[in-house]
């Protein structure tokens, strides 16, 4: 029996500007039958984490280019410990060295996804994370 259809939180954190990406993968998520909530422009972790809570997702997307995501990232996943959630699944996307990967993923982050790579990855990624889903 299925869950009903995978919620996504798209979030840009901090003061990155450029919010093309973010648009491109709501939209990719949308088409593929996921509902999406993008919370637009210059949000903070808290206000991101809130907005996931209240709008009882599965699934934070955050884009960040502006060099942040070691920080701000992780961010977001210690606030939804502090709050005592564990069953949202938190990714990442954007532009992030290779090297910060491993350290984004020891923090929490399920996923990373950088520019260029096919919308498909991310779509097929949560499928696999949320299989009772439609």
């Amino acid at each position: 029996m299925t869950k009903g259809k995978i919620r996504v939180l798209i979030g840009k954190p901090g003061l990155d500007g450029h919010d093309r990406g973010a648009k491109v993968i709501a939209r990719a998520l949308r088409d593929a039958g996921m509902e999406v909530v993008y919370t637009g422009l210059h949000r903070s972790p808290e206000e991101i984490v809130e907005t996931a809570i209240q709008e009882d997702v599965d699934a934070i997307g955050l884009s960040i280019l502006s060099g942040a995501h070691l920080t701000l990232l992780p961010k977001v996943v210690k606030l939804l410990k502090d709050q005592g959630v564990d069953d949202i699944l938190v990714f990442g996307g954007g532009v992030m060295p290779d090297e910060d990967r491993d350290s984004l993923l020891s923090q929490g982050i399920a996923e990373v996804f950088v520019p260029g790579g096919a919308t498909v990855r991310t779509i097929e990624f949560l499928r696999t994370q949320f299989p009772d889903r439609e």
